[in-house]
């Protein structure tokens, strides 16, 4: 049976899919083995897909624009993070975005994914990096939340289930980011082009295992909050909430594909910010490779059996 290595950020809800690709035996009805590995770093997931110790990941979209636009090869095969499941959850005496003028705000990485956002959040309130606030790089979400109960940060973006536990306890959302960034393509299906090219008919073992994955998502509540808690250790009456918000707010994409006005928003909000020339202009579909989704799309909507 061949073997794929799939790298992902932390035990966070975002890689529910590929779990419950994994779960529910749906590589194994391609004949395919998966190893998942699991990194705290958002930048290492990168880097091991960039340099080929795996062949696939659930990475922060725009490292794939910032590589394509230094010459690299990555791109993305499909969606993941939609849009934003997040809320800027601050520390217990904090009530304001405003409020965090002096403060620390933690972020995955100073160099994509949450940073980015996060200034942008915070410049629409009247806050400029750096002279009013700093970022510090500590990590997922999962460390993020350690460091604001330990109060070693002031505050940064939580995830769904995790920002309803930290709500709970008294920390208090100072900002929804979707409502007033309603598309954003936080995480992607991601893979070096060249290695797509020529593995198709690996990856499109894969990308039917994936397709497959999504539809039962959406389809059996039960079963991703059954596979969300062995993976997570989250409570199931916080993982049951956040299947809601997931599937009403379409987070994670019914059909497994990455969204053009989301990835074409990361762009936006990302030339605000980093030093691309131009890379404002650059056309969000340039990024996204949809040829082997579509493929497995066909195949699953062909054969019997093979749905959810």
């Amino acid at each position: 049976m061949p073997t794929l290595t799939f790298a992902a950020v932390s035990r966070n809800y975002f890689n529910l899919p590929v779990w419950i690709a994994q779960h529910a035996g749906l590589f194994a009805d391609e004949d395919l083995s998966v190893a998942i590995e699991l990194h705290e770093s958002v930048d290492e997931v990168t880097e091991r897909l960039r340099d080929g110790r795996v062949q696939l990941a659930y990475g922060i979209t725009e490292h794939v624009v910032l590589d394509r636009e230094a010459g690299g090869r990555l791109t993305i095969l499909g969606g993941n993070v939609n849009k934003l499941p997040f809320s800027l959850i601050a520390g217990r005496d904090i009530r304001r975005i405003e409020d965090l003028r002096g403060k620390v705000v933690g972020v995955s990485s100073l160099e994509a994914g949450s940073s980015s956002l996060v200034m942008k959040l915070l410049e629409a309130r009247g806050l400029s990096y750096p002279g009013d606030y700093e970022i510090r790089a500590v990590g997922p979400i999962l460390a993020r939340w350690e460091l604001l109960q330990s109060g070693a940060i002031d505050a940064g973006l939580q995830g769904a289930p995790l920002d309803y536990i930290a709500r709970d306890a008294g920390f208090p959302s100072v900002c929804n980011p979707r409502e007033e960034v309603p598309d954003f393509q936080f995480t992607s299906l991601n893979a070096d082009a060249d290695w797509a090219a020529g593995n198709e008919a690996l990856l499109g073992r894969f990308m039917r295992a994936f397709v497959r994955a999504h539809e039962r998502f959406y389809a059996d509540r039960e079963g991703a909050g059954r596979i969300a808690a062995i993976e997570t250790g989250v409570e199931p009456r916080y993982l049951d909430r956040a299947w809601a918000e997931y599937t009403d707010e379409a987070i994670f994409p019914r059909d497994g594909d990455a969204s053009t006005a989301a990835v074409q928003a990361l762009i936006d909000i990302s030339a605000l910010i980093r030093a691309v020339p131009d890379r404002k202009e650059a056309t969000a579909d340039g990024y996204i490779d949809r040829r082997y989704l579509r493929a497995a799309q066909r195949e699953v909507a062909a054969t019997p059996g093979r749905a959810a």
